[in-house]
């Protein structure tokens, strides 16, 4: 082998570089498990809310000592940035895609337009983008050019507006209208981005990841050890539009309530019976304005109105606000969307008088009683106007601080400019002259409304109090400070791993790896003697490299990246495989050590080559098309092809050639090996029909159970939300599922690992996006789940993000339908992509269309029945069985494994064709499988036993992904042999 000192120093100086990266993974993980201990040391598990005490600890305890050398002058802030990052399912924390809404970036754009074509090209956008692939933008200018008349995007009632002034004027024509918007809508998206980036720089979180998805509007926000799920998701989504209104107190609503109760009375007790006309007699009148005056003058609601229950807002009415205070009335948060619905009737805001005609009706922020996991919200009614637009707004504030209020109460402190202070002085004056109160409004809630006693407030300094906790404060100030988004955004998926489950992934992820490793390194001594542990030596090697390119990357290594490495394992031992069997090939042929030695890597190097390239180009597909874990999955598999070809063309030869420098007597094998597969004569071809009938019986019952009992999709392709719950117990998945189908209409539960832990799926208002509809729905869960738990189990310990929990809501996910589509549109167009990749590189590789159909016809065999066989099973086994994006990678990597064995055999015909032009095509393809059978079968193994391993103790997140796997290797080795040359005959 040439160049031999130059390959050495390479080798020890990439191996010192990948420890040197490492290193910095090691510091971090010491340092930070010192701070934990120091911080369990110091604050007990019996003081409250002890989990974010630590946290606070823990922090306190880095921050003092970050700067201190821990080894080689190395510190804790120097290594905890280059260290190797790990993913959510490792580590626990937080995954969501935005959707920033362009319809509120074109609303904002257009002044608020009413134009009736304006509105209809918006509604119809949203159906156009739901059946294609286009961006809502361009299906608003197809919408909009669709509809029937000279319909202008420059008319002043659209965008040629005052705001847009500057870029639009009357005489653009709708393409060059449209060159703007795109300009404009980039900049708020652009913006949103900005102000994301802000709000998580203070968040706190280490090694935050937010990025724009490509040119759409959604953005990926990656948080990785972050644990409050809610206190993340108000973060993310609030828009902090910040309103000032005056706000009409409860005294002068009160009547309207009574009013607008009895009116929604009559117009459901008229649906139900004969239609009548609605009437309000002076005896009626009457009786509500005696109810109101016992109201307020404290009595009970249940003593004042006859059968409150039957009342549709009276009835749902758990408190009276205080007399001369702006609270209405409070309500259970799971009411609030009716009583909106009753309070937006034509027949209800008929009532209100011509003072309160324009009032807009909002909800304070939530409460929560732990006890029951209900939340509860207070009603309130803003003096607004005409045009919905507050007399004060958030864009005067110019600082915001967290702060304590004159009870130590954390609150935050607003600074305004200018025109804002001498509002804010006309605002508080009316309002102490009136003894009324203002409300402050952020995202449409009520934050506070205080009153004014002490006369008008001048230097546009205020204050916003509440029920904040610490944290809630800091985050309404950073929301503040950061600035308000251009449009709302919607969590269209999300992930959430809670940090003891991550823990448990890590913990089985490294047990598999390292029994996977063992039983490899002990078979490759077992079968090739001395030459096995050299394989064993380049293995490690490999394996120190792929870790330290991950670091030096600043990749992210999730679950299914260290199967991603684990796989790798077979892929570098298939490597050496390929090169020990030529080289016993040659032994046989009675070539001297040396030349066997030398011939056995150069034939061995083609057939690498390609096996590598093959499985590489899926990988790239993978990478490509894939998301979160699964591009870890495929970067892990592609570093791994590299390091392995290195490491088993050079490292394993320097070893080899290194002990036989001087005639050293070398065996490839061991005593009971030594012959095993030599050979082997078996008519492969002659059996083919036997092989057609088995795969023609094998193809139908999956072709069969695929038309008639389907596939058992996941949410990645049908949208829904998904939770793993941990019971104290054993816990009947059926019972369990009804009891849910009582609250979501229809639910799956499904037992996840040990007999206390579910996984459930709902699809229950899957169309919604918002931060209100996933509380309201994890809420339903809490609920009917709860008899379930142990007694005195809260809503708050079912959400808790401790480290050590090990009972309620462990991890959770959701997917909107619209990224649902798209995911599942991108797996088709990798599986196709896949294919006619390979069809194309083997056709140019071996310049015979032959080899392209048989490859490509032996990975469509394998695909159906790895298909077939989960749809046959998907309601029998004990994992999930689930379609999902891991499935999808499962498929391309059987399908880059099916082809590696195809082009190893495609090789040796080749070179059989080659060698003896006379022999019939029969005979050099049945020549070629037999003398590829020892690495097929050995390579086979070894793989098995690796994903065996993973299988058996790598957790139950991968377990279905790599139960593809299996079942695609024992069938893509079948096929690769018995199939793949039978298009050649």
């Amino acid at each position: 082998m040439q160049n031999k000192g130059l390959i050495k120093v390479f080798a020890i100086l990439f191996g010192l570089v990948s420890i040197y990266q490492l290193s910095f993974t090691y510091i971090a993980t010491k340092v930070e498990g010192e701070a934990k201990e120091y911080a369990a040391n110091k604050i007990a598990s019996d003081v409250e809310n002890y989990v974010v005490a630590r946290d606070l600890e823990e922090k306190n305890y880095l921050d003092s000592i970050g700067s201190n050398p821990v080894l080689l002058g190395i510190d804790y802030n120097d290594a905890k940035e280059k260290e190797l990052n790990k993913g959510l399912d490792l580590k626990g924390g937080i995954n969501v895609i935005l959707q920033i809404s362009v319809r509120d970036i074109l609303v904002g754009l257009s002044n608020n337009s009413r134009d009736p074509a304006f509105n209809q090209a918006l509604d119809r956008a949203v159906e156009i983008q739901t059946e294609g692939t286009d961006t809502f933008l361009e299906a608003f200018f197809q919408a909009f050019n669709e509809i029937p008349g000279e319909n202008r995007l420059a008319s002043p009632d659209i965008f040629a507006n005052k705001t847009l002034s500057e870029d639009i004027h009357f005489e653009m024509s709708n393409t060059e209208v449209e060159a703007v918007l795109n300009r404009k809508v980039n900049e708020s998206i652009d913006a949103a981005f900005e102000v994301l980036r802000k709000r998580i720089d203070k968040f706190g979180v280490t090694q935050p990841n937010i990025q724009r998805l490509g040119e759409s509007a959604r953005i990926l926000v990656e948080l990785p050890g972050a644990r409050d799920v809610q206190r993340v998701q108000a973060l993310l989504q609030s828009t902090a539009q910040l309103e000032f209104w005056h706000v009409f107190k409860m005294d002068e609503m009160l009547s309207f309530m009574s009013s607008a109760n009895e009116t929604v009375k009559a117009i459901q007790k008229s649906t139900t019976e004969e239609p009548e006309e609605i009437e309000t007699d002076t005896t009626q009148v009457a009786d509500e304005e005696d109810d109101v005056s016992k109201l307020l003058g404290g009595e009970d609601l249940d003593d004042v109105v006859d059968n409150v229950e039957e009342d549709p807002i009276f009835g749902k009415i758990q408190g009276i606000g205080g007399q001369g205070g702006p609270v209405i009335a409070t309500f259970k948060l799971r009411d609030t969307a009716e009583i909106n619905s009753y309070l937006r009737m034509p027949q209800v805001r008929a009532l209100l008088s011509q003072e309160q005609r324009f009032a807009k009706f909002v909800w304070g922020k939530p409460t929560l009683n732990p006890e029951t996991g209900e939340q509860f919200t207070d009603l309130y009614a803003v003096k607004a106007n005409r045009d919905n637009l507050p007399p004060l707004s958030g864009n005067v504030v110019t600082d915001a601080q967290q702060s304590y209020d004159q009870r130590g109460k954390p609150a935050v402190t607003m600074q305004m400019d200018g025109t804002g202070a001498r509002i804010w002085e006309e605002m508080t004056g009316l309002a102490s002259a009136q003894q009324s109160q203002i409300a402050i409004l952020l995202d449409d809630i009520v934050y506070s409304a205080p009153g004014v006693s002490s006369g008008a407030i001048s230097g546009g300094r205020s204050e916003i109090t509440g029920n904040f906790t610490l944290t809630e404060a800091i985050d309404l100030a950073n929301v503040l400070r950061a600035g308000k988004l251009p449009a709302s955004a919607d969590i269209i998926q999300s992930e959430i791993v809670g940090p003891s489950l991550g823990q448990e992934a890590i913990d089985s992820g490294i047990n598999s790896f390292l029994l996977a490793l063992v039983l490899v390194l002990l078979w490759m001594i077992f079968y090739y003697g001395r030459a096995g542990i050299y394989a064993d030596v380049a293995l490690v090697v490999n394996i120190l490299f792929i870790f330290g390119i991950l670091a030096g990357l600043g990749a992210v290594l999730t679950l299914p990246g260290i199967a991603g490495i684990v796989l790798t394992i077979g892929i570098s031992v298939d490597a050496n495989v390929l090169i020990f069997e030529r080289i016993r090939e040659e032994f046989y042929k009675g070539k001297a050590q040396k030349d066997a030695i030398k011939d056995g890597f150069n034939n061995a190097l083609s057939s690498i080559l390609d096996a590598n390239i093959t499985t590489g180009l899926t990988g790239l597909i993978l990478l490509i098309f894939g998301t979160g874990p699964i591009k870890g999955f495929a970067t892990t598999l592609l570093i791994g092809i590299l390091t392995s070809l290195f490491t088993a063309i050079f490292i394993t030869r320097l070893f080899i050639e290194r002990y036989t420098v001087n005639g050293k007597p070398l065996n490839f094998s061991t005593a009971v090996t030594k012959n095993l597969f030599r050979n082997v004569g078996i008519n492969f071809l002659g059996k083919r029909k036997v092989a057609y009938i088995i795969s023609g019986f094998l193809i139908l019952l999956s072709l069969g159970s695929l038309f008639t009992q389907g596939l058992n999709q996941g949410i990645d392709f049908v949208g829904g939300r998904t939770y793993t719950v941990r019971f104290d117990k054993t816990v009947i998945a059926s019972e369990i599922q009804q009891d849910l189908a009582a609250v979501y209409g229809t639910a799956e539960a499904k037992t996840f690992g040990g007999a206390n832990q579910l996984k459930i799926s709902t699809a229950y208002k899957v169309d919604e996006q918002s931060g209100e509809v996933d509380t309201e729905v994890q809420e339903l869960l809490f609920q009917a789940l709860q008899p379930n738990f142990p007694q005195g189990f809260t809503y708050q310990d079912f959400l808790s993000d401790d480290d050590t929990k090990q009972v309620g809501l462990m991890q959770s996910m959701k997917v909107g339908p619209t990224i649902a589509s798209d995911i599942k549109r991108a797996s088709v167009w990798a599986v196709t992509g896949s294919l006619i990749v390979v069809f194309l590189y083997i056709l140019l590789r071996f310049r015979r269309w032959q080899f392209s159909l048989g490859a490509v016809a032996a990975v469509m065999h394998d695909t159906i029945i790895v298909l077939g066989l989960f749809s046959l099973f998907k309601d029998w086994m004990p994992f999930s069985m689930e379609i999902d994006q891991a499935f999808i990678a499962a498929i391309l990597t059987v399908i880059g494994y099916s082809l590696n064995d195809t082009v190893v055999v495609f090789d040796r015909i080749r070179e059989y064709f080659n060698e003896n032009p006379s022999w019939k095509l029969f005979r050099v393809i049945n020549a070629a499988v037999n003398s590829t059978i020892s690495r097929t079968i050995n390579t086979s193994f070894t793989t098995l036993i690796v994903l065996l391993a993973i299988f058996i103790f790598g957790g139950e997140s991968i377990r279905g992904f790599m139960f593809a796997l299996i079942i695609g290797v024992i069938v893509g080795t079948y096929s690769s042999v018995f199939h793949c040359n039978s298009g050649d005959v």
